[in-house]
């Protein structure tokens, strides 16, 4: 029954966009025949080609862009733009035809399904049908099983032709309104760049945040383990030797801790071994704000998607139990669409909000996201709530 249901809701937003097509077909029409009128002032004072072109590729522009929404919306069409006023233009002057064809096809259907439907109608109630002449215009069972057999073959023809003028549609604004793969490239290029020199400073920001943990933390801990230890080989009374050691050995615990926890800024070892899941499940634990997890991917997504994931969430849950006040944080992670193959994950906390996506510790988690190609998202209005949306590929 679902699929069943897919297929008409296809079908019909598949109509509904050539009969929109068919519409914006002759808006196009009505344009380009005024804008071969605009040839006339362009001819007899040529001082005015240029102001005339320019407004031609404006008025082409915004029906380009009509056109580039309609093909979003019912057609599936996500890869148009940024393109120049000149190919819009040239767009809108060579689609217009395809769109007078879709008119075309939705009127012979229309047709076609009035005819049957009057029929039909005849047949049922009994009465006569004008298109008949013989037996005195009465519909027989025999007539519409004739009339029956092409009319079918016609039905078929004509959706064929529904979803041929949309296949083509969508090919012509491939065509002039999707860039160039010298463009593709280039962009690619630059984004490559840009993640690269992200990469770059993530790195060292990293490098620098170990080295004051250790200087700041393990180091300290273990400067002041030794201090014990010697003071405790120094004392002459065994009470206060035990002591020191007592303290010495709280000490290596504590420096044991600061260890493990900058081991695990570092990589997580146990990432490897439980899975994702399962360290987000840890970190919701060792939260001192109550978190809500859900998590619905039903596989291991790969090592480096992982990874990010990991740091994402837990830098975004240090954040919002240091500087957010929040009451409850809320961690999603799923598929961004039941048939993608990009890992979604958002985290949500009820703070004061104001969080700034260039700091530090969000600005690394852009430069990580950026790393394995993905998108990072920060929304953090004065009062809150707080959403980071991550968008990784899993591939």
């Amino acid at each position: 029954m679902r699929n069943h249901d897919g297929l008409l809701r296809r079908s019909a937003t598949t109509l509904t966009g050539v009969l929109l097509g068919s519409l914006l077909a002759w808006l196009e029409f009505a344009f380009l025949l005024v804008g071969s009128l605009g040839l006339i002032p362009i001819v007899a004072a040529p001082r005015s080609r240029e102001r005339v072109v320019r407004f031609a590729h404006r008025c082409a522009r915004q029906l380009a862009v009509l056109e580039q929404r309609r093909l979003h919306r019912f057609h599936r069409v996500d890869d148009l733009g940024p393109y120049s006023d000149r190919q819009a233009f040239q767009y809108v002057s060579r689609r217009w035809p395809i769109g007078a064809l879709g008119g075309l096809v939705l009127l012979v259907l229309t047709f076609g399904l009035l005819v049957a439907a009057s029929m039909i109608s005849a047949w049922i109630a009994g009465g006569t049908w004008s298109l008949i002449e013989e037996d005195g215009g009465q519909v027989t069972t025999a007539t519409v099983v004739v009339i029956a057999l092409p009319g079918l073959l016609l039905l078929y023809l004509n959706v064929m032709g529904i979803v041929g003028v949309a296949d083509l549609d969508a090919a012509i604004a491939r065509r002039y309104l999707a860039p160039s793969a010298e463009d593709v490239l280039a962009r690619r290029v630059s984004e490559l760049t840009l993640s690269r020199a992200e990469v770059v400073q993530v790195v060292n920001d990293e490098r620098r945040r170990i080295e004051r943990d250790l200087h700041d933390g393990v180091q300290q801990r273990l400067v002041a383990l030794g201090l014990l230890l010697s003071r405790a080989r120094r004392a002459k009374d065994p009470v206060l030797a035990a002591d020191l050691v007592r303290q010495a050995h709280e000490a290596s615990e504590r420096a044991v801790a600061d260890l493990r926890d900058v081991a695990w800024r570092v990589y997580p070892t146990v990432l490897d071994h439980l899975g994702l899941r399962d360290v987000i499940a840890d970190v919701a634990e060792r939260s001192s704000i109550p978190v809500n997890l859900r998590y619905d991917l039903t596989e291991r997504p790969p090592t480096s998607v992982e990874t990010v994931a990991y740091f994402v969430i837990a830098e975004a849950v240090t954040n919002a139990a240091k500087h957010s006040g929040a009451h409850t944080i809320e961690i999603e992670v799923g598929r961004s669409s039941p048939d993608g193959d990009r890992i979604l994950v958002v985290v949500t906390d009820d703070g004061r909000g104001g969080a700034d996506p260039g700091g530090r510790g969000l600005g690394g988690l852009a430069g990580r996201v950026a790393a394995v190609d993905g998108t990072f998202q920060v929304q953090s209005p004065p009062g809150g709530p707080t959403v980071v949306r991550v968008e990784l590929p899993c591939v």
